[in-house]
């Protein structure tokens, strides 16, 4: 538990030196990522495989997905096709999407609903993949996990 701890203190300094909401998204997906490998794994690999994951997602979504794209990501999860990629090309940013949503799962520790996607985008020419799970909240709407 302490080295949890010791992780999350180590991030908190450099999110807010942070000038971009790509960096700050990086940043805390890569420090939710490392608790949550550190508690699934137990070791330093799931630790570093965690953060790695949080750091690409949070950086897709913190910088990258504006509004329009959050939303076009919640109707993937909502209402996509279970294995069927649905995209998109965001018309003020140029960026391109392609999601391809599992099949959803019921959270056996929450009881949520929940999706896993895998997220292909180009952004500003570079190709980047992830993979994301979201589950529903109490309002009934999608949250990204990490």
């Amino acid at each position: 538990m302490k080295h949890l701890i010791v992780i999350a203190l180590l991030f908190l300094p450099l999110l807010s030196s942070c000038s971009t909401k790509g960096q700050t998204g990086a940043l805390g997906g890569a420090a939710g990522g490392a608790l949550i490998g550190q508690a699934i794994g137990h070791s330093t690999g799931a630790t570093l495989i965690g953060a790695a994951v949080g750091a690409g997602l949070g950086y897709i979504v913190g910088n990258e997905m504006d509004k329009y794209d959050r939303s076009r990501l919640n109707n993937v999860y909502e209402s996509g096709a279970s294995n069927q990629q649905s995209s998109w090309v965001n018309p003020d940013s140029g960026n391109e999407y392609a999601i391809t949503p599992q099949p959803a799962y019921q959270n056996p520790n929450t009881n949520q609903i929940c999706r896993q996607a895998e997220i292909n985008a180009i952004i500003d020419g570079k190709p980047q993949r992830t993979y994301s799970a979201a589950c529903r909240n109490s309002y009934g709407d999608w949250e990204l996990q990490r």
